[in-house]
C-alpha cells in the first residue's frame, strides 16, 4: 500500500510575462517517511528549478488511491462514501475514502473516476469531487529495494 506524502516546493518562478514570483507548489511523493519524501521531491525537481528551492512542508495524506491519465493537466480529489449494512443492527454505514483523480476539466475527471471504479463490488457514492493545487505525483522508486534472499 502507497504511503502519500504532500511536499511543498518554495522557489522563484519566471512567469509568462517575464517577471519572477516566489512560488509554493505542491507535489504528491509516494515514499516510507517524511525523510524519503523530502529527499525525493528534491531529487525530482532539482532538474526542473533554476536556482535555489527548499521544501516547505512535508505532511502525510490520507489518499488511498490515484486515478491517472497521461493526457490530463489538473489533480481532483475525490471523496467517495462506501456503504456497508451493519448484519447485527441493519443500519447503513458509511466511510469515507479519499482518492486522486487526473483529468482536463471536471467532467474528465468524473468519468475517469467512474472508470476506476468499475470493478469495485461495494456500493459507493461520490461525495465530492475537488480541483487541488497538486502540480504532479511521484510514484515509489522500485529499484532502489535491496535484492530478498
Amino acid at each position: 500500500m502507497a504511503n502519500w506524502f504532500e511536499c511543498k516546493v518554495r522557489y522563484d518562478k519566471m512567469m509568462d510575462n517575464g517577471m519572477v514570483k516566489k512560488v509554493n507548489e505542491p507535489y504528491l511523493i509516494d515514499a516510507l517517511s517524511f525523510t524519503e519524501a523530502e529527499a525525493r521531491i528534491i531529487k525530482e525537481q532539482t532538474p526542473f528549478i533554476s536556482g535555489e528551492f527548499s521544501v516547505s512542508a512535508v505532511k502525510r495524506t490520507k489518499i488511498s488511491e490515484i486515478f491517472r491519465d497521461d493526457a490530463a493537466d489538473k489533480w481532483y480529489l475525490a471523496k467517495a462514501a462506501f456503504i456497508t449494512i451493519d448484519e447485527k443492527t441493519g443500519a447503513e454505514k458509511r466511510s469515507i475514502s479519499q482518492m486522486l483523480v487526473a483529468g482536463s476539466d471536471f467532467k474528465d475527471a468524473y468519468d475517469n473516476f467512474m472508470e476506476g471504479m468499475k470493478g469495485t463490488l461495494g456500493d459507493f457514492e461520490l461525495v465530492s469531487l475537488n480541483e487541488t493545487p497538486i502540480m504532479d505525483v511521484y510514484d515509489a522508486e522500485l529499484g532502489n529495494l535491496p535484492a530478498e534472499s
